[in-house]
């Protein structure tokens, strides 16, 4: 009798197995397993890039920027490929451009930096990092965690994010920004002219970041703030400026969070 369709399909491949050797056997389920764990990579690779391309367009071109920038302060180029992937702090390598060449003390520098990076804390608090599995895999997650790659991670469902494709996210955003920054700093470092002036930038940068910041929480309080304690410590320690207003300003802001916390908690008392 002629077995078709389906079940003739089964059928046959049950009388393949029988006449063929155990090792083979094993070995056929085996390259079948690679090729299905190969096809899964590919497609979580290409999710991720699909998820992560608006990240790209403002990772290179600020990657470039600071490329040209290290480069007009006189930093090599594979120096400034070495920051992009072991600092990878956005906003901090510009700051940090800074310090490295005006011979700020690295207790300093460390301050500065724990500041500056200071709302990662709080990233961590609601970051899906049980996702990943392997120990190697943590680690990275942890140093590859930025804004953007957080935002693009909470954003959705969680519940059907695994490690792999997680990982694959965070690589990607570092990879957009490590190539901007090598980028940037080659072409710096070609330029004919004088580049001496993307010093500016720096402040260009946190300019914009703070009028972006203002638009959208409308929290003129806290930019008074911050201006008067920049103010203030620049006419009492200009030599310790940053790391002073920036100490002042923290602690404001965590008295004003406490404060809030407490009225909170009264409000709730008094309905109940």
């Amino acid at each position: 009798m002629l077995v078709t369709g389906q079940h003739g399909g089964a059928a046959r491949h049950k009388i393949y197995n029988l006449f063929m050797e155990p090792d083979s056997v094993e070995a056929a389920s085996g390259r079948t397993q690679e090729t299905h764990v190969l096809r899964s990579r590919v497609h979580v690779l290409r999710d991720a890039i699909h998820e992560t391309g608006v990240v790209a367009l403002g990772y290179l071109p600020l990657g470039i920027a600071l490329g040209v920038f290290a480069a007009s302060q006189g930093i090599p180029v594979w120096l400034v490929t070495l920051m992009s992937a072991v600092i990878y702090a956005g906003s901090m390598e510009f700051t940090a451009v800074t310090l490295m060449t005006s011979g700020v003390a690295l207790p300093q520098v460390a301050i500065t930096t724990f500041f500056v990076n200071f709302r990662h804390i709080f990233y961590g608090l609601s970051f899906p990092l049980h996702k990943v599995r392997s120990v190697a895999g943590k680690l990275y997650s942890v140093h590859a965690l930025t804004d953007e790659a957080y935002a693009l991670v909470v954003a959705r469902d969680t519940d059907s994010l695994d490690g792999a494709h997680l990982v694959a996210i965070q690589f990607l955003c570092q990879f957009y920004w490590v190539i901007g920054a090598t980028v940037g700093a080659v072409v710096g470092a070609l330029l004919p002219f004088d580049t001496s002036f993307m010093g500016f930038s720096l402040t260009a940068l946190f300019v914009s970041l703070t009028v972006d910041e203002l638009k959208r929480n409308r929290m003129f309080g806290q930019a008074l703030a911050a201006f008067i304690c920049g103010v203030m410590a620049l006419i009492i320690v200009p030599e310790q400026m940053l790391m002073v207003a920036l100490g002042c300003y923290t602690a404001i802001s965590v008295w004003r969070v406490m404060r809030e916390l407490h009225d909170g908690s009264q409000r709730g008392g008094s309905e109940s």
